[in-house]
């Protein structure tokens, strides 16, 4: 099993910036994706980027590309959301996401395709 747990989230003014941080614990050795999620109030959850094990290879929603970076550092078993220029619209719970497939780009920005979760952490943009 693989735990994930969330932190960095908080409320911030449009413009600033937060830095979301993922830490996975157990059988963490073959999580070769790692991703966030994020899920405003009455909406779907929706991809914001993923970043692969080997290669660090990443991927972006085009409403984040510019704004957020994805980075992991494997040793620590550890990704992170950094987010900058935030806008109202980034309001929303932020869920980190892992899975041991290797995923295409066709594939990465869909939820169902992750089988671990963490709990969430809220980010709030006030304007």
């Amino acid at each position: 099993q693989v735990q994930l747990v969330e932190s960095g989230g908080g409320l911030v003014q449009a413009g600033g910036s937060l830095r979301l941080s993922c830490a996975a614990s157990g059988r963490t050795f073959n999580m070769n994706i790692m991703g966030w999620f994020r899920q405003a109030a009455g909406k779907e959850r929706e991809f914001v980027a993923a970043i692969t094990r080997t290669l660090s290879n990443t991927h972006y929603a085009d409403s984040v590309k510019g704004r957020f970076t994805i980075s992991r550092d494997n040793a620590k078993n550890t990704a992170y959301l950094q987010m900058n220029s935030l806008k109202p619209e980034d309001t929303a719970v932020y869920y980190c996401a892992a899975d041991v497939a290797y995923l295409t780009s066709n594939r990465v920005w869909n939820h169902r395709e992750y089988d671990y979760w963490g709990q969430g952490t809220q980010v709030t943009v006030s304007s």
